[in-house]
């Protein structure tokens, strides 16, 4: 049979309908995972186009997966990240929604209150158990989306539901039947799908979905969940594993608009981010992440990741506000004493600061050397370096610039007398045994005392 593709505005033959396979025995592709090695990459060589959709966006999941992980946030914590989320996603809302809880008190009072601001974007929605109660629960509280498990790899359905597919198959239907009774717009969860079987149950259930959506006139989101972060974003990687493949797969055989298609992966092998570009890329709109990436495990594909992501894709930021991912760090850090690893991109303590003397030399002459980006304009982070005896007299010159904000007929060169007696006492205290950098107050004390030798020609006031 020849059909236009909606799509692709193509004839093409749709020879195939994916009934479900309902198997005796689950398949659990021990050939890519054999458990006692590393899981292997296989391909295929079918490349699929790529199919960037008109609008693109992304979606937190802060407040569910990520308090899977740690500490639960307390309801101030909420809010206020709440809120330094809509600023950071801007008026057009390129973060488009924020999932909740909502069992206990505290996660209802925060989605209440946040509900309360009368945001656009974020969007709240929730995640629940597949219960009737739940669905009304979330319908009384004015959600009209909210996420159900249906877990689709034969791990899952027969080792831990202990069901066989068309048991799961039907359960999972029913379940979405019921949000459609309680007026609610469900967003399915297709867990562990990089190792379901593709074909033999994933596509037959997205059809019936995609076909229940149709009937009632209720769009069903499709959440693309790769939970052990199996995915791979390489042209021409087979199935189950490919992420292209996954995207076009239910684009072309389960007929799912690119604005109902979502991806939420795992950074389990250093995937997340090239992962959720390449689902983006190959026709997803929604990239579902975390703030810092805090999630199970790994953790999940860190938000503020894919806000530069979408700008470097998109050639710009459409009104997001990046300045905010420096707050965001900031509060993680003071409000809740997290621990963020300084090597992180964008919120790490590191991440533009220069340790190496004949980096900070370059620094000196022009920092776009080093530096990523302008740091101070799109992070209100100006890039910096560490002093210590690798550091130079380059190193030295630049942080007393940066440090004080010295105007530029004050800056001070490697040349300076201030520069070249603080480098000897630096390496005085190296020489003696010294292993760590040099603290900031350590420094200002340094500087505090040779200021006052006649032979410093930077004046008190100028520091």
């Amino acid at each position: 049979m020849i059909e236009r593709n909606k799509h692709s505005n193509l004839l093409e033959f749709e020879q195939y309908e994916y009934n479900l396979q309902d198997v005796a025995e689950p398949h659990l592709h021990r050939e890519i995972y054999p458990y006692d090695e590393v899981p292997k990459t296989v391909f295929n060589h079918r490349r699929v186009p790529l199919d960037m959709p008109e609008n693109i966006w992304i979606t937190d999941t802060t407040f569910r997966d990520g308090q899977q992980s740690r500490a639960p946030y307390t309801a101030k914590q909420i809010v206020d990240l709440y809120k330094l989320l809509a600023r950071l996603g801007g008026e057009k809302g390129i973060i488009r929604q924020s999932e909740f809880f909502v069992y206990t008190k505290k996660d209802r009072k925060a989605l209440e209150e946040c509900m309360s601001l009368g945001y656009k974007f974020p969007e709240i929605t929730t995640w629940i158990r597949a219960k009737k109660e739940d669905f009304a629960l979330v319908h009384d509280i004015g959600i009209k989306e909210t996420g159900i498990l249906v877990s689709c790899s034969d791990y899952h359905i027969f080792k831990k539901l202990n069901m066989t597919r068309r048991q799961a198959y039907d359960h999972y239907l029913g379940v979405v039947k019921d949000a459609f009774e309680a007026g609610i717009s469900p967003r399915c969860h297709l867990e562990d799908l990089t190792r379901a079987d593709f074909y033999g149950f994933v596509v037959p259930f997205v059809n019936e979905l995609t076909e229940l959506s149709r009937v009632t006139g209720i769009p069903v989101k499709i959440r693309m969940c790769d939970t052990m972060g199996y995915g791979v974003p390489f042209p021409g990687a087979a199935l189950p594993r490919s992420v292209p493949g996954i995207v076009y797969g239910l684009h072309h055989y389960s007929d799912v608009t690119s604005e109902m298609l979502e991806w939420h992966g795992h950074n389990d092998f250093y995937m997340g981010v090239a992962n959720a570009v390449s689902a983006w890329l190959y026709g997803a709109s929604g990239v579902n992440c975390s703030l810092l990436g805090i999630g199970e495990r790994t953790g999940n594909v860190p938000l503020e990741a894919m806000v530069m992501q979408y700008a470097s894709l998109r050639g710009t930021l459409d009104g997001m506000d990046p300045t905010a991912i420096t707050e965001i760090a900031e509060y993680f850090k003071n409000e809740m004493g997290y621990e963020i690893p300084p090597m992180t991109p964008f919120v790490g303590d590191a991440f533009n600061l220069t340790r190496a003397g004949i980096h900070a030399d370059g620094m000196m002459k022009d920092a776009e050397i080093y530096n990523i980006f302008d740091t101070e304009k799109l992070l209100n982070r100006p890039a910096s370096v560490s002093i210590s005896n690798t550091s130079g007299l380059a190193g030295i010159a630049y942080w007393i610039n940066t440090k004080y904000k010295l105007k530029e007929e004050h800056m001070v060169t490697k040349q300076d007398w201030l520069v070249v007696e603080m480098k000897k006492r630096i390496d005085e205290l190296y020489a003696d045994g010294r292993t760590t950098v040099m603290g900031d107050d350590e420094l200002n004390a340094m500087v505090a005392d040779l200021k006052g030798d006649g032979r410093c020609r930077i004046n008190w006031f100028q520091l």
